[in-house]
């Protein structure tokens, strides 16, 4: 399987008055094209550095960061903004919506800022395709606030699919929903994988990290646990265990 992520000792260290601060500790990682990854860790474990430094958020102190074949470690502000926009897409835990325009114009938005220069009609169909594939077609004239939570969520992932990204990453993307939406989420997201689309998921809730294939734990700024996910949940399998239960629940009450 090639890699799309190859990250070789990094490091990130910040200065904080007289005592730098130390948040990744010589990373060294490989994801391989269309694998789908869980990254956790405890609060200050170094997880949403990793997270920034992956996005091009952020560059490292020291090391090398590879993405799709190039080495983005010591790219400068603008040329990091155009490998965001062109190779990465963000899933987020607040859906980051503009609350007064419809689900098609905000998927549309990175577009304004992509060296493709698409026409209108381009565009507009390309927003159509991403939100067909988070099963939204039908809700493409709809604004926000006529949305549930989980349709809010599927939008924002129709945004972040926008450009053909070669990595997804989704930071918490459950993190404001409840249980049942959050396995319709997953189950997008495994949909997606299963196209070929490379995931990588900050999350601390470990039943969401098993719907992933492999699960990297941080502590310290340090990489301490890379596993494959042995007993992976399958989203389709556990909204039919609910729905299930629900029926269930509705014939005794």
């Amino acid at each position: 399987m090639p890699a799309v992520v190859q990250l070789d000792e990094v490091h990130r260290i910040y200065e904080s008055g007289d005592v730098p601060v130390h948040a990744v500790r010589g990373v060294t990682l490989t994801i391989g094209r269309g694998e789908f990854v869980a990254i956790m860790g405890a609060s200050g474990s170094g997880k949403s550095t990793l997270m920034n430094l992956l996005g091009c958020l952020d560059r490292p102190t020291r090391g090398h960061y590879h993405l799709d074949g190039s080495d983005v470690s010591a790219l400068d502000r603008n040329q990091l903004a155009d490998i965001r926009n062109e190779k990465l897409g963000f899933v987020f835990q607040g859906f980051n919506l503009l609350a007064r325009t419809t689900a098609r114009e905000n998927v549309e938005l990175p577009m304004l800022y992509s060296r493709r220069h698409l026409s209108s009609r381009a565009t507009h169909d390309q927003a159509l395709k991403s939100l067909a594939l988070v099963g939204l077609s039908d809700r493409a004239d709809y604004f926000p606030s006529q949305l549930s939570g989980g349709q809010q969520q599927r939008v924002a992932i129709a945004r972040a699919l926008i450009n053909d990204p070669q990595v997804l990453l989704a930071d918490e993307p459950t993190g404001n929903l409840d249980s049942k939406t959050s396995v319709e989420i997953m189950g997008v997201f495994q949909q997606l994988n299963a196209q070929g689309i490379t995931i990588l998921m900050v999350t601390h809730e470990l039943d969401i990290a098993r719907y992933c294939q492999r699960n990297l734990i941080m502590r310290d700024g340090c990489v301490v646990s890379d596993v494959r996910v042995s007993a992976r949940l399958t989203a389709t399998e556990e909204l039919r265990k609910l729905r299930a239960a629900e029926a269930t629940a509705k014939l005794t009450a």
